[in-house]
């Protein structure tokens, strides 16, 4: 392992989903179709909620999307987390991300995928990708069943930037020597903690701070013709 550290954003950044994709995927896969419908019912109605979160506070959209999953058994979503992963994520990777994650790697980075997506589906993107660790959301369990509740931290926004900073203590790597990545303006705060930040398909927003502050702005392709564009 090298002395410094790749980080990359997922959704939007190496792959063209958002947090919603592999949810819908989960929900439809219940054990009946009555809960099925009962459980993407449920998160219809809280949709303009976690809309308006969405635009405000990352956390708070991360939280109430993930209260959705509460009574669905560990076992299911193990079961289904790799068809999520072969049906939802993998034909979704953008065509140059292997390649972007295999330069940093020959250039002696250790790479790490930081998301607020569930750590059941990134443990498959990681293992795809060639990443050396992930920072994922998890969610918390009680007698084998989720309660609806995100385990403390709580991967998203700006707290992401905490988590990069205490993973790189961790393995004694320098925030000035290491890397960043992602697409979204509100990855600023992960960004601006590294020596070396950049931005993979910016939004508006990031674009314009990218050309302010000279940062790289690269393109490692659309998905595949016939994919879902990325919502963010």
């Amino acid at each position: 392992m090298g002395e410094a550290t790749a980080y990359f954003d997922v959704d939007g950044t190496l792959v063209g989903t958002n947090l919603l994709h592999p949810t819908v995927m989960y929900f439809a896969n219940q054990s009946s179709p009555l809960k099925s419908a009962l459980r993407i019912g449920g998160a219809l109605l809280n949709a303009p909620a976690m809309a308006l979160a969405e635009s405000r506070d990352r956390r708070l959209f991360n939280e109430m999307l993930f209260s959705h999953y509460k009574g669905m058994s560990e076992d299911r979503i193990a079961v289904l987390s790799e068809e999520v992963f072969d049906t939802v994520v993998k034909p979704r990777i953008f065509r140059g991300a292997v390649d972007l994650i295999e330069r940093c790697k020959a250039a002696g980075e250790r790479v790490v995928l930081i998301t607020g997506s569930l750590d059941w589906t990134m443990t498959y993107l990681s293992e795809y990708l060639g990443a050396d660790h992930f920072i994922a959301n998890r969610l918390e369990m009680k007698d084998g069943i989720a309660t609806g509740k995100l385990l403390r931290p709580v991967v998203a926004g700006p707290e992401k930037a905490g988590l990069m900073v205490a993973d790189a203590r961790s393995v004694g790597h320098d925030l000035s020597l290491c890397s960043a990545y992602s697409d979204s303006f509100s990855d600023v705060p992960m960004l601006s903690v590294v020596g070396r930040p950049a931005c993979i398909r910016p939004d508006k927003r990031l674009a314009r701070l990218a050309r302010a502050y000279d940062w790289p702005i690269l393109d490692i392709e659309s998905p595949p013709r016939g994919t879902m564009e990325t919502a963010r």
